[in-house]
């Protein structure tokens, strides 16, 4: 499992390269022509780091998903499509790979953060059809790549910080941190706190030729990112962002 980063060929890790350099057949899972671009950034990392003809790619289409569930329907959603995609992955081991190769599975980010590759490979090992031992490859998340853009941290002194979704911001702003980073957040939950004096830093399609960057007091910068999400999300038919919450401790 290599960690890929956001989108930039430039920001994989020596380690990564070196992983990508010994690794015989790559695993990659077609979304669909509307994502197209994720498959095709993946294959530029390849030709930039790798000698052509010293590897193979094998593509798979990605089970849908029951993005329409929610509340107590929401884990058992994930949790089937998570079942599914293990079902590719032990055929794509078990068929595509020789005993003496070595595959991989590019992950975006890092696949410690908010990725389900972990824990499908753990799921396949339990099933016991295929065995096989795997290495992680931690990669630059974007988390890392948005404050790094928007030049500021994650936190401030001696304050924690928290990574959550934006189902779970949905629920409410959490009370014991003031710096918050959103992921996985479709219906652009920060909406609700417009009336707040929070700070926002937001991107999508950190790392790429697409990247988009706003921040600014929730209040003014809400409405810019409301509009350049629509008309990037309308451009290219799908759309990954992650943005930072700051708030001042006054709100409490």
């Amino acid at each position: 499992m290599i960690g890929i980063g956001a989108g930039d060929p430039e920001q994989l890790t020596l380690q990564a390269v070196r992983a990508l350099r010994s690794t015989d057949v790559f695993f990659v899972l077609d979304k669909g022509e509307a994502k197209a671009d994720l498959v095709r950034l993946r294959r530029d990392m390849l030709e930039t780091h790798l000698p052509e003809g010293t590897y193979r790619v094998v593509e798979a289409r990605d089970p849908e998903r029951d993005r329409g569930a929610g509340g107590a329907a929401y884990s058992p959603a994930v949790g089937d499509w998570r079942s599914a995609r293990a079902g590719i992955y032990e055929r794509l081991i078990a068929e595509e790979l020789g005993e003496d190769e070595t595959g991989a599975f590019l992950v975006w980010g890092d696949p410690a953060l908010y990725d389900s590759t972990l824990g499908i490979l753990e799921e396949i090992l339990e099933r016991g059809t295929v065995a096989f031992e795997y290495d992680v490859v931690p990669g630059i998340s974007s988390v890392s790549s948005l404050v790094a853009r928007h030049r500021t941290g994650l936190n401030r002194v001696a304050r924690p910080v928290q990574i959550t979704t934006g189902r779970r911001l949905a629920e409410g702003f959490p009370e014991d941190a003031d710096d918050v980073v959103v992921m996985l957040d479709a219906h652009q939950t920060f909406r609700r706190y417009a009336d707040q004096d929070i700070d926002i830093y937001w991107g999508a399609y950190l790392g790429t030729p697409d990247e988009i960057l706003d921040s600014g007091p929730i209040a003014e910068a809400a409405p810019r990112i409301e509009r350049l999400r629509a008309e990037a999300r309308e451009r290219k038919g799908w759309i990954m962002d992650t943005y930072l919450l700051r708030r001042n401790p006054g709100e409490r």
